[in-house]
């Protein structure tokens, strides 16, 4: 019965609500206004609010309380500034899959509760918890595993970028006309994040070394920082850095094979995890019988 009020008073505040938003609509938003009068198209509303999802949308008020306790942290900073996302909108994400997870299961209860079957209390909060605060780590692990396979993908990229320079730098060319050449040629996130930073550079008319180290301090790749102090010894001393580039460039090589190797054996390695539980299964299937048999018989 208490199931059923919950219910009916949840579906009354949304009909008087929807009532309000109907009679009460909220102002066109300015982008809107301002392209009416000349037949433009306005950017649509999630690009307008850089990409940001319901999820962003609906825990933005959340996102002050979240700030004054210190949110988000050093490294989460880090891994924002990575994927290029704004804090806001992370906190934001972060607070609706927590309320998500608050009010599954009161949800999950009520409905179960029309269907005869009563859960308890104790149940129904600490599940309640428990979600809450997995909903809540959620994006923090997921921003966590993107920025990790974005670095590991710019440091791909980077290896590949290095030997266009140093073949640019061996047919005659000049340090920053080499890398323009190479960022032109590659494709990609990693190669889009060098030609802006290039372009920058010429715009800005500073050295391309300065933004690369910019670049690599944000995406929190220090072989890109490397990168930058090498090619700016060779930019401002005359230094000859084609034979480094090139070294450098093995190694990455060489590091990354590693890697990949490395992986490899530790998936191999959880793949022997599931072959072990199916085989102590099939053993208890086939023991269980004769076990019960002798125990039947004592």
């Amino acid at each position: 019965m208490t199931g059923l009020v919950l219910l009916l008073g949840a579906g009354t505040g949304l009909g008087l609500w929807l009532i309000v938003v109907g009679l009460f609509p909220r102002p066109p938003r300015l982008a809107k206004a301002l392209a009416a009068p000349y037949g433009l198209t306005p950017l649509p509303t999630d690009e307008v609010e850089q990409g940001q999802g319901w999820a962003a949308r609906w825990g933005r008020p959340a996102v002050k309380w979240l700030r004054r306790v210190g949110l988000p942290t050093a490294s989460t900073r880090r891994d924002l500034a990575t994927l290029d996302k704004p804090a806001e909108v992370h906190l934001a994400e972060q607070a609706t899959a927590a309320v998500f997870g608050l009010l599954l299961p009161p949800v999950l209860a009520t409905l179960l509760a029309f269907g005869g079957v009563h859960a308890g209390l104790g149940l129904s909060v600490g599940a309640s918890l428990v979600l809450g605060v997995a909903g809540f780590m959620a994006p923090e692990l997921s921003v966590r595993s993107e920025a990790a396979k974005y670095r590991a993908a710019f440091r791909d990229a980077l290896s590949s970028f290095l030997d266009l320079v140093v073949i640019s730098l061996a047919a005659g060319s000049g340090v920053d006309q080499a890398l323009d050449e190479a960022a032109k040629v590659g494709s990609g996130p990693a190669y889009v994040e060098l030609r802006y930073a290039l372009a920058e550079a010429r715009l800005a008319r500073v050295p391309p070394w300065d933004i690369l180290a910019i670049l690599g301090r944000r995406v929190a790749v220090p072989e890109l920082v490397q990168l930058a102090a090498t090619v700016g010894l060779a930019g401002t001393e005359g230094a000859k850095v084609r034979a480094s580039l090139r070294s450098r460039a093995v190694s990455m090589r060489e590091r990354r094979l590693t890697d990949a190797e490395g992986e490899a054996n530790a998936a191999t390695e959880r793949m022997a995890l599931p072959i072990v539980a199916l085989f102590a299964g099939f053993l208890i299937f086939l023991g269980y019988p004769a076990l019960a048999a002798v125990l039947g018989g004592l």
